[in-house]
């Protein structure tokens, strides 16, 4: 089958609907995407709804349409109304950016049933529920599309103090192989981006939070050591992810599919 990924409506923009999208790197991938020509529905908790604005606003200053979505992904009656108001909205859904995650930084030893649950309800049950609805979306409309999730390095490698977090980065992958047996024949690419150490909102706080820091060192510092783990001596950037996201979502992509592509610097090679 050829593909139709990229085969929006003549004259239609393709649509893209990236969820986790208030900040980090969710913000970074709706950015660029409306660089590349794509109109954006963003979507992301009640709370974020200031910095959900606000990303709205920057994607309109790029001359695309922007439609914002509060959504719990954890709830299947949120995600198909999120879905179901993208494609009203803009008459079509070609992308699925299932961005939204949570990180923990705790031993096993140390974890609850409650951070379990926190942690795979986002990371694993959201995704499934963000794919589930793409998929079904795409197959319907017949012209192909992109699904992308977010994994993780520490997917492909578990780590010590990340091990709910590993394992759970470990099931979208799964799931990104998975699915993208199921939909190829529709022209549906399933890909994920797998970032090592990115310099966001959300690992800074998660790391302010963790008892496990010694001698109480400021979070930023971790950026440091980070960078010296890899091969360009730098901590990454939401921008980076973001350039391999804009790829995957990209009819250059068109003939890959079922892969976790990490984006580190050079620190973990497959």
């Amino acid at each position: 089958m050829s593909d139709t990924a990229s085969s929006a409506p003549t004259n239609q923009p393709r649509v893209a609907l990236v969820t986790g999208a208030a900040q980090g790197i969710g913000r970074a991938i709706a950015l660029r995407l409306a660089e590349d020509g794509l109109d954006i529905a963003i979507a992301d908790l009640g709370p974020q709804r200031t910095n959900l604005d606000g990303v709205a606003e920057e994607v309109r200053a790029k001359g695309r349409r922007c439609l914002v979505l509060e959504c719990d992904v954890t709830q299947e009656e949120e995600v198909q109304r999120m879905v179901q108001a993208t494609e009203k909205e803009f008459d079509g859904l070609d992308v699925m950016v299932a961005n939204a995650g949570r990180l923990l930084v705790k031993t096993i030893v140390d974890s609850t049933l409650t951070d379990f649950d926190k942690v795979f309800d986002l990371n694993v049950r959201g995704v499934f529920l963000c794919l589930r609805a793409a998929a079904q979306v795409m197959i319907k409309q017949g012209r192909g599309g992109r699904i992308i999730s977010a994994s993780s390095v520490s997917g492909k490698k578990g780590s010590a103090l990340n091990g709910i977090y590993c394992a759970s980065k470990a099931a979208v992958r799964s799931f990104t192989q998975a699915l993208a047996g199921e939909v190829g024949s529709y022209g549906i690419t399933v890909n994920a981006y797998a970032p090592g150490p990115i310099d966001t909102p959300l690992r800074m706080f998660m790391l302010s939070l963790s008892p496990l820091l010694p001698y109480s060192y400021p979070p930023r510092i971790f950026s440091f050591f980070y960078a010296l783990e890899n091969l360009l001596g730098r901590i990454g950037t939401p921008e980076d992810v973001a350039n391999m996201v804009s790829f995957l979502a990209s009819k250059d992509s068109a003939f890959i599919t079922g892969q976790t592509i990490t984006v580190d610097g050079g620190g973990w090679m497959d």
